[in-house]
């Protein structure tokens, strides 16, 4: 396959989600002109959102493609470049980056990686059918929608506990699935959940389906000990069994923890001067778009900063003739 080669782009951003789009805003306001590779799914997690009713500035709620329409529109407005295509390779050494897409390759002064992460499903049959319609993998995003329903978790760690506690404040009853008998979860995290009147557990058991036609009516469990199954009926399902961050192209490159995500003393910079991250990516607590979008934010003003520096550096020369004017 032949590669085509660009000109050289100021800033390259990687990902399309509520971080990169935010970032592209900024940095196409600051006219560095930036180009996003926003992937054949672009959006992020929230095109898989029905309802959004926590970000700022849409009183009556908005679906998540549509916020992401907004983001979309507004970037381009400012003369943001979009391609809807993965980035398959990136070369993050010698100071001049280079990202292949397709059959093209462009080479950047700066990078902003908002890639994003993707929660971890169970792969079962109406999993995928039914999300937005009481499928989830984020409470904090959908639990306001099943005030005075029964709902279940699924998981063991403190990811779940996390889930099945704020669920209480809107389930009538909060049920958690997990395949052992004994929780991953911290002993605090596991303590608090066990004490909650509201929630119980089903021990050892998985989720092999989910059923309902509109939305979640009930859930089909499996006993991996002895492979008999029961069906129990429930309004929601949140899926919590973690998330897995969007990092495999960059594996080598940049400094990664051991789950794969973005290593940031600040939540902007990476070990790698001119290469900047926002977002889910980078951020294992929060995990919202309002928190993305002002990551994305920080990574644009900060690669404004490193090419300001990078193109126009401040030589002694230059400092002296400053103390020589200010005599």
């Amino acid at each position: 396959m032949r590669v085509k080669r660009c000109s050289m782009e100021r800033v390259v951003i990687i990902g399309s989600g509520p971080a990169g789009l935010t970032a592209a805003i900024y940095a196409a306001r600051a006219n560095l002109e930036p180009l996003v590779f926003g992937g054949y799914l672009a959006g992020g997690q929230l095109m898989i959102t029905t309802d959004v009713e926590n970000y700022p500035g849409f009183a009556e709620g908005v679906t998540g493609p549509e916020l992401m329409e907004h983001f979309r529109k507004q970037a381009e407005r400012f003369g943001t470049r979009i391609q809807d295509i993965d980035v398959d390779a990136v070369k993050l050494t010698d100071g001049v980056f280079e990202i292949t897409a397709g059959d093209e390759t462009v080479q950047a002064r700066s990078v902003i990686i908002a890639t994003g992460a993707s929660a971890r499903w169970l792969n079962i049959p109406g999993e995928e059918r039914l999300q937005g319609r009481g499928v989830s993998a984020c409470a904090t995003c959908d639990g306001a929608f099943f005030k005075e329903k029964r709902l279940a978790v699924v998981g063991g760690g403190d990811s779940a506990m996390e889930e099945a506690l704020f669920l209480t404040r809107f389930a009538t009853e909060v049920t958690v699935i997990h395949r052992s008998e004994k929780l991953r979860a911290s002993k605090i995290m596991a303590e608090r959940a066990l004490s909650h009147p509201k929630i119980r557990f089903i021990w050892n058991r998985v989720v092999d389906e989910v059923l309902g036609e509109a939305h979640v009516e009930a859930l089909v469990l499996r006993d991996p000990r002895s492979d008999a199954t029961e069906t129990i009926a429930m309004d929601g399902m949140f899926v919590a069994i973690g998330h897995v961050p969007n990092t495999s192209i960059f594996a080598g490159q940049i400094d990664l923890d051991a789950q794969g995500y973005i290593v940031s003393s600040d939540g902007v910079h990476t070990n790698i001067p001119g290469v900047f991250v926002a977002g889910d990516v980078n951020d294992l607590r929060y995990k919202q778009a309002i928190t993305a979008a002002g990551a994305g934010c920080k990574a644009a003003i900060e690669a404004e900063r490193y090419l300001e520096e990078l193109e126009h550096p401040i030589t002694a020369e230059a400092i002296a003739e400053e103390e020589a004017a200010l005599r």
